[in-house]
């Protein structure tokens, strides 16, 4: 568990402020992680984008709709509907999958096996169906894929592709969908039966994400 949860206040709604800080400071340590992309070989480029599709393209919209499954308040529903709506109407598996094409960087056996492990960890907390945890992560995670999306673009740009609609648009959309979680997120932690009992586990999804976010970087040798 990520140290800087310890100093946290109890989540609460007057705590959102400190949730965003921790989930922000997450993404900014992760987002070191990854080579800058004038230092990375062909092969190393191709695989950070294969494993990040390899996790993304799957995955995303199950996880998505796990968090639609768990929530208790018709806010909260609402505005993840809206998202799931986004992801199936414009086909965002099939944009992913065009950009990973282009930069030469589909997904083989070996990135798969790569991300399995912690992969399978968080299908596993996405099946437990409980909202705040993991609408923090989903929070979490629109966060750093909106703040990823440029270094992710300059990989595949380095790789010879010019198509960049997927880092375009979630380079953008992101912001929205990131902010809207947040106010679900404030939502379900005050729908809880107490919300003073979330403090011990509410980072739980942000964090094994975050080590699934290190196997994109680097593989699951480095840890």
């Amino acid at each position: 568990m990520n140290s800087l949860s310890s100093v946290l206040p109890t989540p609460d709604r007057e705590s959102i402020d400190s949730i965003k800080q921790y989930v922000e400071q997450t993404g900014t340590d992760l987002l070191a992680c990854f080579p800058a992309p004038d230092r990375t070989s062909a092969d190393e480029r191709r695989g950070i984008i294969a494993r990040y599709s390899a996790v993304l393209e799957g995955n995303f919209i199950y996880w998505m709709t796990g968090a639609y499954l768990s929530v208790r308040t018709d806010q909260s529903r609402a505005i993840i509907m809206e998202n799931l709506h986004e992801e199936v109407r414009d086909c965002h598996p099939g944009m992913l999958r065009r950009f990973s094409t282009a930069a030469n960087a589909c997904p083989d056996a070996q990135d798969a096996v790569a991300v399995l492990p912690n992969l399978t960890k968080v299908r596993l907390f996405i099946g437990r169906l409980d909202a705040p945890p993991l609408i923090a992560m989903m929070a979490f995670f629109e966060n750093f894929i909106m703040r990823f999306m440029p270094l992710l673009e300059q990989y595949a740009v380095r790789q010879g592709s010019s198509e960049n609609e997927y880092t375009v648009v979630h380079g953008e959309c992101d912001v929205v969908h990131s902010q809207e979680l947040f106010r679900a997120l404030d939502e379900e932690i005050a729908a809880a039966n107490d919300p003073r009992e979330l403090h011990e586990y509410l980072y739980e999804g942000v964090d094994l994400l975050a080590a699934l976010i290190r196997d994109m970087a680097a593989g699951p040798a480095v840890r």
